[in-house]
């Protein structure tokens, strides 16, 4: 492949698994020649770097192209897209069901920067800024992310979250939480709205410090792959819904680059 060489950049593999799920090609307005590859390329830099949109190295295609790529995309729920056809396809290489029966929802608080937009102040985890909130299956793999101010409680916005899931995970049954998830008659609510039962799952009595609980320690581990990725050490978009597109990105490159493997 001719362009830039960076670790960022999709293998030929994760490329073959990427392309049959892009969008054709625009017909409305003046016809832009770029590689689509490398506009990818230049995000998953910016993703993977923290670098500002207009920091990215002059052999990727304009930035403007790109930025606006990227926005295009996340305006008409294509990430989303592509984020959920990789994962049905790695749950299935995994020898899983296209959907999961089980869940795991938890919230990471994040600081935001000067750039504005929505954000609040957690006062448990003493931040200023927004929090992500994900439900994951038992592989980690992500089932709904929202994004939202961090002044909103895991319980208030877990409904926010549940709401997403519910659509298009039918053999959804169980969901594990921790004990914030069971304020406020949320467990009751789930069962009565979606029929699934929300599952609390406790520290052990008497136990101080770091404990690896069970269930619990794959959201966990989701949220440090997320951390891999400079993009996400903050949150530096200015939108919920940017924000949102850069944790899917995040996993698209994770899961196309696992079943890349699991292919070869």
């Amino acid at each position: 492949m001719d362009g830039p060489k960076y670790p960022s950049n999709l293998t030929d593999e994760q490329w073959q698994l990427i392309r049959p799920l892009l969008p054709p090609a625009s017909r409305v307005g003046r016809p832009r020649e770029v590689c689509r590859r490398q506009v990818i390329n230049a995000i998953l830099y910016v993703n993977r770097t923290g670098c500002q949109w207009r920091q990215l190295p002059r052999d990727f295609p304009k930035w403007r192209t790109v930025y606006d790529l990227f926005w295009h995309w996340r305006l008409h729920g294509m990430w989303q897209k592509i984020h959920d056809a990789l994962r049905e396809r790695l749950r299935r290489a995994e020898g899983r069901k296209a959907t999961p029966s089980a869940a795991i929802v938890d919230s990471q608080s994040v600081r935001t920067t000067e750039v504005g937009g929505e954000r609040g102040y957690d006062a448990g985890k003493k931040v200023t800024g927004r929090k992500r909130h994900l439900a994951v299956d038992t592989l980690g793999l992500i089932l709904a992310v929202v994004v939202h101010r961090a002044d909103l409680q895991d319980q208030d916005g877990a409904r926010l979250l549940l709401d997403q899931v519910r659509h298009g995970f039918r053999r959804l049954k169980v969901i594990f939480a921790d004990a914030a998830y069971a304020r406020s008659g949320l467990p009751d609510w789930v069962h009565v709205t979606f029929g699934w039962i929300l599952q609390t799952v406790l520290r052990p009595v008497g136990v101080r410090g770091f404990v690896v609980l069970p269930k619990r320690w794959i959201v966990e581990r989701t949220f440090a792959w997320l951390s891999r990725c400079r993009r996400n050490s903050k949150d530096y978009e200015r939108t919920t819904e940017s924000s949102t597109a850069m944790i899917q990105i995040t996993m698209i490159n994770l899961m196309s680059r696992r079943l890349a493997r699991l292919n070869s």
